[in-house]
């Protein structure tokens, strides 16, 4: 597989709205004007933007999302803590207009405002500021940022109507606090992960993601895994981080699991990369609304196995992260 990498800024659909084939590609930084998506009235109801950051810890692991569908806004906001194995789950359905969003990663805010819930994703110098509060609960992150770093950005073409762009940057340093009823933790040796979606999807889809990030065998390691969702169009958003440096897998990799049976151990295997995860805790998603619905298991453990990049082999030997398996009606 050949996968083009992009090195200067492009606008990822044209001016009537379809996928700009110059935009086809793969970057180590946000090169994508997505301006394209979400106005006007092409292929209205198609339309996806996100962004999707999850933050783990020794302690605990947050999930925050502020989304919109067109027609609707998708607000997720969750804490589990790790010691005690409790979840608090205070994340929201609204009507679009709950969400805001930047035409592209970094133009502006990103907010979510619903009786019961609020959140906003603001960019800083050197960093990105997260923070959320609903009813017994509260978060104030900032994901680091340094300048030279790199994460993996793809935009996968499924015809000049529908496609995705995405940007996966899973080594960011992450500071913050926790407050659960009244009660506050300070996050210690934390990692936070943004996942930045602007796109036009089929009504079913269904994906894989697994990222993990962390120290070993000497390494500061980001894993960035993708499957299902990309096949059959010539991309992948698989990619190594190591050392801040982004590695391309131009490959789809082999994922073993059983869905039926989700705390078993998930493998993940390609040319280079050979891992599995070993679960501590399955985030359970099911929703059915008809014509609408979710089904997805999020399963948090650690990572061992092995990868390589330039030839040398980097030993991974309990990398904190997550694997996923979603099905989606939208």
């Amino acid at each position: 597989m050949t996968e083009r990498e992009i090195t200067s800024p492009v606008a990822l659909c044209l001016p009537g709205g379809d996928l700009n084939p110059d935009a086809v590609g793969w970057s180590r930084t946000p090169m994508h004007d997505t301006s394209g998506i979400g106005g006007g009235i092409r292929d209205r109801g198609r339309n996806k933007r996100w962004e999707y950051w999850a933050i783990v810890s020794p302690t605990h692991i947050v999930s925050i999302t502020v989304s919109s569908l067109d027609y609707a806004a998708v607000h997720g906001f969750w804490v589990h803590d790790r010691r005690t194995g409790v979840t608090i789950d205070r994340g929201k359905v609204g009507g679009p207009w709950t969400a805001t969003l930047p035409p592209s990663l970094g133009a502006g805010p990103a907010t979510a405002k619903m009786r019961g819930l609020e959140i906003e994703i603001t960019e800083v110098r050197g960093a990105t500021k997260i923070t959320a509060k609903a009813p017994g609960l509260s978060v104030c992150i900032s994901a680091e940022r340094e300048a030279e770093h790199e994460s993996m950005a793809v935009v996968v073409p499924w015809s000049k109507r529908r496609f995705q762009y995405t940007v996966k940057d899973v080594v960011r340093p992450a500071t913050g606090h926790i407050e659960i009823d009244g009660v506050g933790t300070d996050l210690e040796n934390a990692w936070s992960v943004l996942d930045h979606g602007r796109g036009r999807w089929h009504h079913n889809v269904r994906w894989n993601w697994a990222a993990a990030v962390g120290h070993t065998d000497g390494h500061l390691v980001g894993l960035q895994f993708g499957a299902r969702w990309t096949e059959g169009t010539g991309m992948t958003e698989n990619a190594l981080i190591v050392d801040g440096h982004a590695t391309k897998i131009s490959e789809q990799l082999r994922w073993d699991y059983d869905l039926e049976q989700p705390m078993k151990p998930w493998r993940i295997v390609g040319t280079d990369v050979d891992v599995t995860l070993t679960p501590e805790y399955d985030h359970r998603s099911r929703t059915n609304l008809g014509p609408i619905g979710t089904r997805g298991d999020q399963v948090f453990g650690t990572f061992d196995g092995w990868i390589r990049v330039d030839g040398a082999r980097i030993e991974i030997t309990s990398l904190f992260g997550w694997a996923e398996d979603v099905a989606n009606r939208w």
